[in-house]
């Protein structure tokens, strides 16, 4: 049978000393670890990767030059005729010229790919 007056004293569910059972946690560093964890996680899979590829990405904007045969990100293939700081002139055919930004330009074509299209 249950003693209800047992249950309801405060010396047994705290012990004979008062003070409350040890918990199983390990403090606040017990907490932030995983955090850490996870925070260095997405730190490694996605935040340098995407660092890494805006800087390649800044450079070959950087090095672009006159002559250089170029494709943007809408698909339109030219040859650049001239550099403004952020304006691009190509000529995309004998007797057309276009104006793109210059962050609108995806990557240089190779000789290679330049062959192939």
């Amino acid at each position: 049978m249950i003693n209800i007056p047992e249950l309801l004293n405060v010396a047994t569910l705290y012990g004979q000393e008062g003070q409350p059972p040890p918990s199983g946690g390990s403090g606040i560093m017990g907490l932030l670890f995983p955090l850490l964890l996870l925070f260095a996680l997405f730190y490694f899979l996605l935040i340098l990767p995407q660092q890494r590829q805006e800087k390649k990405r800044k450079a070959m904007l950087a090095a672009l030059k006159k002559g250089d045969r170029i494709v943007t990100t809408g698909g339109i293939i030219g040859t650049i005729i001239k550099i403004d700081e952020n304006v691009v002139t190509l000529k995309v055919s004998q007797n057309t010229n276009i104006k793109i930004e210059k962050g609108a330009v995806r990557g240089v074509l190779s000789p290679q790919e330049e062959s192939t299209g």
